[in-house]
C-alpha cells in the first residue's frame, strides 16, 4: 500500500492556520476527521496527545509526524498540512516544523501506521523533496510529489504484491504459510518465535498457522491437508522436529532465534516461495532437520540440548522432591542417614531419588536419538546407565564390593554422542544387506549390535572419565574464599549473557551436573545456587527498571515489565529476551553485572541449593535462605539501576 492511498484530498491543507503545537494538533485532527474515518474525534485527539506525552513526534529537519492507533479510528488514514512560517513542535533539534503528517490507525489492526511512519521518515530525509512539498500550490501536486518520491525510493513492490495476491486468493480457511517452532527446553523461545511469526504475517495480510513443539508437547499441530495446501513451510527450530511430512514441499529451515528476530524476512521468503524443496530421507520416516548447512558447533549444541530438554523433567521433579525430603527431615535423629530419618522424608527421598536416577540415561539416550533418530535411543540409554553406574571391565565380576566410581555427567555425554554416531555407522554398514532384511534392522540389528558395542566402549572408558570426575570434584572441594566467589561471578554472569542461549544453557547444565555427583556436598550445591540466582536477576532487574524508570520504556514495555516479576521469581530468564533484543547494548551489560554480583554474593554467603529449579518457591530448601534472598535483591537492584543509568528517557532519544 502506497502512502497516497491513505490520504484523502479533503485531509490535506497546504497553508495551516495554527501558530503553536496545541492548535496544530486540533487542526490536523479536523483534517483526519474530514476523511470520514473517525468514530470519535475527541477520543482520537486524546490518543494523539497521550502519544505526545511519551516524546515529541517532531523528527527534526522541519518535519512532525504525530500518530496514534486507537479504537476511535474506523480505517487507516493520513492527514497532511504545511506551515510556511513554521511551528514550534518541540523538535529535538529545536527546529520549527513546516511539514505535518498525522497518521490514524484502527486499534486491533495490523501495524500499517508503523510502516507508513517508516516510509515517511525515510523519504522526508531528502531536503530538496521537503522543499518541493512546502512549495506545493495544489493538493494534486502535493500528492503526486509524494507518490513519485515513494516509487523512486521503494521501487520493489513485488513482495507486497505477492502478499496481497496470496491474501486475496486464499478463499478457504487453510493457511498459505505454515511454520514450526521449537527450542531445546520448549519454554520461551518456542512461543516467542510463534508469536513473532503470527504478528508479522498478520501485518502483511498473510494467513499462517504455527505449530509449537514446546515442553508440554506439540500444540496447534499441522494437518495433512494444511501441509498440502501450503505455499511454503518455515521450520524455526534448534532441535529435531518431524520433517518427513514436508516431503516435496518448499521448506525454509532456520534457527528458532530467526523466528523471533527475522520473522518479517522469513514471511517474505515464504510468500515468494524462495526456498528449496525438501526431500525426506528414504530410510527415515521421521527425518530430522537437515544439518548440511550447520556448523559442527551448532550440531553439537542441538544434539546436547535435545538430551538436556528431555532430561529436565526428571531433574526438576526428582531434585525438588529430594530437596523437600531434607527440608522435612530431622538431622539430629541420625546425621549419617539425613533425608531418610522420618517416614515423610523417606517417602520424598525415595521417589525423588528414583526420578533423579533416570537423569543420565535419559540425557544420553536423547542425545543419541537426536543424532541417529529412534534406533539411537536404546543404545544411548544403555550407555548412559553404564556411565552412571560406573561399570568397568575390572569390576563387573564383583561390582557390589568394588566401590565403583561413576563416570557421571561427562560419561553420559560421551555415551550419547558415541552411541548416536555408532548407530549412524551401523546404518551405513547394514545398508549393504539385502532389502529383504530391511524390516529386522530397527528391531534386531541396530539394538543388538549397538548395545553390544556401546557396552564395550563404556566399560573401557569409564575408568578414565570417572578419574576426571573425581579430579574435578576434588578441585571444587578445595576451592575457598576468593576462588569460589570468582566462580559464582562467572556462572551468574553466564546466565545473563544470552538469557536462554548457549552460554546460559552451558552454565545451567554445569550446575545441574553437580547435583548428580555421588555424595554431592556443599560445594556442588553452592554452584547450583549461584546458577539459579544468576538466571533470576535479568527479568527482575528489568521489572524493577520498568517500575522505577518509567520514562525509559514505552507503555507496552511497562506492561510487559510487570510480568517479569513473576518470570524472574520463577527462574525463567527468557522473560528478559524481548527487552534485551530491543536494546542489547544497554540491557545485556546491566543484567550481566547484576547476575554476576548476585552469583558472587550467593557464594560468599555460603548458600546451597539441592534442587535444579523452582526459583523463589524452593527458597525454604536453600541453605542460608535469608542471605540468598538478599543476594537476589542486591543483584536485581544493581541491574535495574544500571539499566536506568544506561537507557535515556524516551523524550531525549534522537
Amino acid at each position: 500500500m502506497r502512502i497516497v492511498d491513505l490520504i484523502d484530498k479533503k485531509s490535506v491543507k497546504l497553508n495551516l492556520d495554527s501558530d503553536k503545537k496545541s492548535n496544530v494538533v486540533d487542526e490536523l485532527v479536523d483534517l483526519v476527521n474530514n476523511s470520514g474515518n473517525l468514530n470519535d474525534k475527541e477520543e482520537y485527539k486524546n490518543a494523539i496527545l497521550d502519544r505526545e506525552e511519551l516524546s515529541t513526534t517532531a523528527i527534526g529537519e522541519g518535519v512532525a509526524i504525530p500518530h496514534a492507533k486507537n479504537k476511535a479510528v474506523k480505517k487507516a488514514c493520513l492527514a497532511a498540512g504545511i506551515s510556511k512560517e513554521g511551528i514550534d513542535y518541540e523538535a529535538f533539534d529545536d527546529s520549527l516544523s513546516h511539514l505535518f503528517f498525522m497518521i490514524a490507525a484502527p486499534d486491533g489492526a495490523n501495524d500499517t501506521h508503523l510502516e507508513v511512519l517508516s516510509r515517511l521518515s525515510t523519504i522526508l530525509m531528502d531536503e530538496s523533496f521537503r522543499n518541493d512539498l512546502i512549495k506545493s500550490s495544489e493538493v494534486d501536486e502535493f500528492l503526486e510529489l509524494i507518490n513519485k518520491k515513494e516509487k523512486e525510493k521503494f521501487p520493489e513492490e513485488e513482495n507486497e504484491e505477492a502478499v496481497e495476491e496470496i491474501a486475496e486468493d486464499t478463499k478457504s480457511d487453510l493457511p498459505t504459510v505454515l511454520a514450526v517452532t521449537a527450542c531445546p527446553t520448549g519454554i520461551a523461545h518456542t512461543f516467542m518465535a510463534a508469536e513473532s511469526l503470527n504478528q508479522k504475517a498478520e501485518a502483511k495480510g498473510v494467513s499462517i498457522k504455527v505449530e509449537t513443539n514446546g515442553s508440554a508437547g506439540i500444540k496447534n499441530a499441522l494437518t495433512k491437508e494444511e501441509i498440502e495446501n501450503a505455499t511454503c513451510i518455515i521450520v524455526a527450530a534448534d532441535k529435531n522436529v518431524e520433517m518427513s511430512r514436508f516431503n516435496g514441499k518448499k521448506v525454509i529451515i532456520t534457527k528458532v532465534a530467526d523466528g523471533i528476530h527475522k520473522a518479517d524476512e522469513l514471511i517474505d521468503k515464504a510468500v515468494r516461495g524462495d526456498a528449496p524443496v525438501y526431500h525426506a530421507s528414504q530410510d527415515d520416516l521421521s527425518s530430522e532437520v537437515s544439518n548440511e548447512k550447520e556448523s559442527i558447533g551448532r550440531q553439537f549444541y542441538k544434539h546436547l540440548m535435545n538430551g538436556v530438554s528431555h532430561m529436565l523433567p526428571f531433574v526438576v521433579g526428582g531434585g525438588i522432591l529430594i530437596a523437600l525430603a531434607f527440608l522435612l527431615d530431622d538431622y539430629t535423629i541420625n546425621p549419617v542417614n539425613f533425608g531418610m530419618n522420618t517416614p515423610v522424608a523417606a517417602f520424598f527421598k525415595t521417589i525423588g531419588g528414583q526420578a533423579f536416577g533416570f537423569m543420565l540415561p535419559v540425557l544420553a539416550g536423547y542425545i543419541a536419538m537426536s543424532i541417529a533418530d529412534r534406533p539411537g535411543l536404546a543404545v544411548g540409554f544403555v550407555g548412559g546407565a553404564l556411565a552412571s553406574a560406573g561399570y568397568t571391565f575390572g569390576n563387573i565380576m564383583n561390582f557390589a564390593d568394588a566401590s565403583p566410581v561413576s563416570a557421571g555427567f561427562l560419561g553420559a555425554l560421551l555415551a550419547g554422542f558415541v552411541g548416536g554416531y555408532l548407530v549412524l555407522g551401523l546404518k551405513k554398514l547394514f545398508a549393504l544387506l539385502p532389502d529383504a532384511l530391511e524390516g529386522i534392522k530397527p528391531v534386531l540389528l541396530y539394538p543388538v549390535f549397538g548395545i553390544l558395542l556401546i557396552g564395550l566402549i563404556m566399560l573401557a572408558v569409564n575408568p578414565v572419565v570417572g578419574a576426571i570426575n573425581t579430579g574435578l570434584n576434588n578441585f571444587l572441594a578445595s576451592m575457598s574464599g576468593t576462588s569460589k566467589i570468582i566462580l559464582g561471578t562467572i556462572l551468574g554472569a553466564m546466565m545473563a549473557i544470552d538469557m536462554g542461549g548457549p552460554f546460559n544453557k552451558a552454565a545451567y547444565v554445569f550446575g545441574t551436573a553437580q547435583l548428580t555427583v555421588a555424595n554431592a556436598g556443599p560445594e556442588q550445591f553452592a554452584i547450583m545456587a549461584a546458577v539459579m540466582i544468576g538466571g533470576m536477576v535479568p527479568p527482575l532487574a528489568i521489572a524493577l527498571a520498568t517500575t522505577f524508570f518509567k520514562n525509559r520504556f514505552t507503555e507496552s514495555e511497562r506492561k510487559s515489565g510487570v510480568v517479569n516479576y513473576i518470570m524472574g521469581l520463577s527462574f525463567i530468564t527468557e522473560g528478559a529476551i524481548p527487552f534485551a533484543a530491543a536494546d542489547p547494548i544497554r540491557i545485556i551489560p546491566a543484567c550481566i553485572v547484576g547476575s554476576g554480583l548476585a552469583g558472587a554474593l550467593s557464594m560468599a554467603f555460603g548458600c546451597g541449593l539441592r534442587a535444579p529449579h523452582g526459583g523463589i518457591f524452593v527458597l525454604p530448601t536453600i541453605s542460608n535462605p535469608i542471605m540468598y534472598f538478599v543476594a537476589l535483591l542486591v543483584g536485581s537492584v544493581v541491574g535495574a539501576l544500571l539499566i536506568g543509568a544506561l537507557k535515556k528517557p524516551l523524550d531525549k532519544v534522537k
